[in-house]
């Protein structure tokens, strides 16, 4: 397996940029409160994973790259808008993300939640229209799954989870820490990998299977950097976790460990992609950038 290169790091540039470009031309563009935290919310930062995630899993199936870049933006929306609601007090009350106030400092936190209804609602908005020039059924079925991944039985049920496990007698196992991270962070990032496929009126399984190993790792990742990450490149407060005494990856396996099982799923995400042969080259990629990025 080759690990994440500079070809790797162009294209994932490149599509940062064109997805930055195209949510830039779905946001609202007003002068409100409202659009301006929607704006600051979703532009000029993040790594854009999950967008990526959504663009070459398209490519696999040679679907368009307009049709593809709708799928990217619209899962843009959604992970920002469960950032935004994250951020809030009443959830992990951060001060900081992506190196820039949170929206709720920013503003307060009535625009916080507006904003991140607004982004969510502008998710399905964007699959729906019918400027995508998509099968009806095809566009249903996007809708229908995203709103699965981003729901009670996926990334919002994920963080009830996390909530409820704050207040707990005892804490987490690793395997209810495994199951709660695969629908907090894993859940999403299944339908970026997934949304290719239903594009590509292919069966889904091997990208699924793909993604839900790839989210592991990338959880894991994250649980490491907030413990030895430095805010200044991560953008947000590190330490969290161990502060609020919350169950990680890291506190129940140990930092060596941990980092052997991210190396272990990035192989087993990569299994996954046999079928596609060289064409996952980059999603090869992208499973060894999940547990080598710096923030």
């Amino acid at each position: 397996m080759i690990a994440a290169d500079e070809g790797f790091h162009g294209a994932l540039g490149a599509a940062a940029a064109r997805v930055e470009e195209a949510l830039a031309d779905f946001l609202p563009a007003d002068d409100t409160a409202l659009g301006a935290a929607m704006r600051h919310a979703v532009l000029g930062g993040g790594k854009r994973i999950r967008a990526f995630l959504a663009m070459e899993s398209a490519a696999l199936f040679r679907v368009p790259a307009s049709q593809a870049l709708r799928t990217a933006a619209a899962v843009e929306c959604m992970h920002a808008y469960s950032l935004v609601h994250d951020d809030l007090p009443c959830m992990d009350d951060d001060q900081m993300r992506r190196g820039q106030p949170t929206v709720h400092v920013k503003w307060d936190e009535a625009t916080a939640v507006l904003a991140g209804d607004a982004l969510q609602t502008l998710a399905f908005d964007i699959l729906s229209r019918p400027q995508t020039g998509l099968d009806p059924r095809v566009q249903l079925r996007l809708v229908q799954r995203l709103a699965e991944a981003s729901g009670a039985h996926g990334m919002a049920g994920g963080q009830a989870l996390d909530i409820q496990a704050e207040t707990a007698a005892l804490p987490l196992t690793l395997e209810e820490t495994t199951a709660l991270q695969g629908l907090k962070t894993g859940a999403l990032i299944g339908w970026a990998a997934e949304s290719g496929a239903i594009l590509g009126r292919s069966q889904p399984e091997p990208l699924l299977n793909y993604a839900a190993a790839l989210g592991l790792a990338f959880q894991i990742r994250d649980d490491i950097l907030d413990v030895e990450g430095e805010a200044e490149v991560m953008g947000k407060r590190v330490g969290k976790d161990a502060g609020r005494g919350k169950a990680t990856f890291v506190s129940l396996m140990g930092l060596e460990a941990a980092r052997d099982r991210a190396r272990a799923l990035v192989a087993e995400a990569c299994e996954n992609l046999k079928p596609y042969g060289s064409a996952a080259e980059r999603l090869r990629q992208l499973a060894h950038f999940a547990v080598e990025r710096p923030g």
